[in-house]
């Protein structure tokens, strides 16, 4: 058997669930995994996003994907979408939490208590309710697989000035998913979180600036070229290979790994 047919046999009998599903870095996952024989329920606030893909993976292989409209920060809206994913397919083999937002940046003193609650509530709690309801699902299963999506900003890289509420998100990302997969070894669930860099995804249209932002910038020089590996931007479907090598069996040892995907643009910073 060929290294190209075993690929796209990875994931064949089993389901992922995938936050953030509607564009960027999730879709273009939930397009790989579906090629590669998953059944994949596809998690967005914005439910014409999911509708159009969901569509267009039943196309690629009937019934292999479900589209729901929910925000992963609402607890009973959680629940209840991984509830409907356990009835319509069955079990639960892979958790994909990507959803997230930049938020509101700008300076500390001129955030209001709802920017920082709002990026919070979306990025960590939305994480940890992810977490929450899909655990019992896959212990049930006897094995999983999860990975978080966090950044390079509050872990690598702390150059992004006006984005401490962003960046203190993803940083309680990747402590939460080390202590994750601790306490879920003993079931053999695996759970590992990527930081990317700089990915063309349009995750900009959920950042505010604040006008005040320019008076904390430190001004620093870069050198030609912030991707080091490339010529910009990654693309999602870069992001997509790591993700899918992590919930594949191809990845059976890793468990609480921090990966950076970057291409060396933290190296600069």
């Amino acid at each position: 058997m060929s290294p190209n047919i075993a690929k796209k046999q990875r994931f064949i009998g089993k389901t992922a669930i995938i936050t953030g599903a509607g564009s960027g870095i999730g879709r273009a996952a939930a397009i790989q995994m579906a090629r590669e024989g998953a059944n994949v329920a596809l998690f967005d606030l914005v439910n014409e996003r999911t509708s159009v893909l969901e569509q267009k993976l039943n196309k690629l292989r009937k019934d292999c994907a479900l589209a729901i409209d929910v925000d992963t920060s609402d607890a009973e809206r959680m629940e209840e979408a991984v509830r409907r994913t356990i009835e319509h397919f069955g079990s639960l083999d892979i958790v994909f939490a990507n959803a997230g937002i930049n938020g509101v940046v700008g300076p500390i003193e001129e955030l209001s208590l709802s920017d920082w609650e709002h990026t919070i509530n979306v990025n960590l709690t939305g994480t940890f309710l992810t977490l929450k309801y899909t655990i019992p699902h896959l212990k049930a299963k006897g094995k999983g697989s999860i990975i978080i999506t966090s950044s390079i900003n509050g872990n690598t890289r702390f150059t992004s000035f006006g984005w401490s509420p962003y960046s203190t998100t993803k940083a309680g990302q990747v402590a939460f998913a080390k202590m994750a997969a601790l306490e879920l070894a003993k079931f053999k669930i695996r759970v590992n979180v990527i930081c990317p860099g700089a990915i063309s995804t349009n995750i900009d249209e959920s950042t505010e600036f604040n006008e005040d932002v320019e008076e904390i910038v430190i001004p620093i020089e870069f050198p030609e070229g912030a991707q080091p590996l490339a010529d910009g931007p990654g693309k999602p479907e870069n992001v997509a290979d790591l993700v899918s090598f992590l919930a594949s069996d191809d990845s059976i040892h890793i468990t609480g790994a921090q990966i950076v995907i970057d291409g060396a643009e933290s190296l600069l910073s």
